[in-house]
């Protein structure tokens, strides 16, 4: 690959934010810097890391709703932040270029070994919920024809009309690969749509089937169905806290406060932390500090 004659105003763009964030770590470096990326689930878990540390007694900053993947992640190697949370998927396919494989064990392994020998970068417990995409019908469709998996919906697209957002039509592991796996055939070509409008339009019927988030807050208030991946087909994306091995090793006991969080967080709650932030408007700080003193 060639090296561009001239770097892009975005690549300045995270330039300049490295130098800002590390000017921060470096004038206050006895406390623990959190981050997270720019959308309402990543920042809720950015707070959750935030007061759970506070806590379990340490100093923290915020910096939170930082940008993108690749922003948190430089972000995170240039020592700008110390820890943030990654989902195993994005780290292993967008950072490693890796594969999609569907294997959770394997991909949390080889995500851990890459990042320790190459950025300095440790993994701690999963959190505990999986934020793969998932295939979705109205539940009130899941009940009158007796749904549960893939396999058995396939026999009823070539009647349905689908919904996908334009990167799940896009991505590898997106629309080709599901339809090939399961043999999916639709009444007319899916429909590129926003994500967030797609739960709507398949609650009031406009589609009938649409790929989301397993974690997404409207999927129960709407009555929406998960239909089971019996195939295995979607790669895992378990949430993990991704943090700074200089930084586990300057902060002691900091390793054993994040351990305490593993397995903590089901596919179920962060749905609920979802719609109370994003569908109710409710104060993120205070959805927050409710869920964590319900874990004591």
């Amino acid at each position: 690959m060639k090296v561009p004659a001239r770097i892009s105003l975005a690549s300045l763009g995270v330039i300049a934010l490295l130098f800002a964030l590390g000017g921060c770590a470096t004038s206050q470096s006895r406390r623990i810097i959190v981050g997270s990326k720019n959308f309402t689930e990543q920042s809720i878990l950015g707070e959750l890391l935030a007061q759970h540390l506070e806590r379990s007694g340490f100093a923290v900053d915020r910096k939170l709703y930082l940008g993108g993947t690749l922003i948190c992640h430089s972000a995170l190697v240039a020592g700008g932040i110390d820890l943030y949370v990654e989902y195993t998927g994005t780290a292993y396919t967008a950072i490693l270029k890796s594969k999609p494989i569907s294997d959770p064990g394997e991909v949390y392994r080889q995500t851990r070994d890459a990042y320790r020998s190459r950025f300095g970068v440790e993994l701690t417990e999963p959190l505990g919920f999986d934020n793969k995409f998932v295939i979705l019908i109205r539940g009130e469709t899941a009940r009158r024809l007796k749904l549960t998996t893939l396999s058995e919906a396939a026999a009823f697209t070539p009647q349905w009309k689908a919904g996908f957002g334009s990167e799940f039509i896009e991505r590898e592991d997106g629309f080709r690969g599901l339809s090939s796996t399961y043999n999916f055939k639709f009444a007319e070509p899916p429909r590129v749509m926003d994500l967030g409008l797609s739960y709507r339009a398949l609650a009031e019927g406009k589609i009938d089937l649409i790929a989301g988030d397993a974690t997404g807050g409207l999927i129960d208030s709407l009555d929406l169905f998960i239909l089971k991946d019996d195939k295995g087909y979607f790669p895992p994306y378990e949430a993990v806290p991704f943090v700074r091995s200089q930084s586990l090793d300057r902060h002691a006991g900091l390793r054993q406060a994040l351990a305490a969080l593993g397995g903590k967080i089901s596919d179920t709650d962060m749905r609920r932390l979802n719609l109370a932030v994003e569908g109710e408007r409710r104060d993120m700080r205070a959805v927050v500090g409710e869920f964590l003193d319900r874990l004591r």
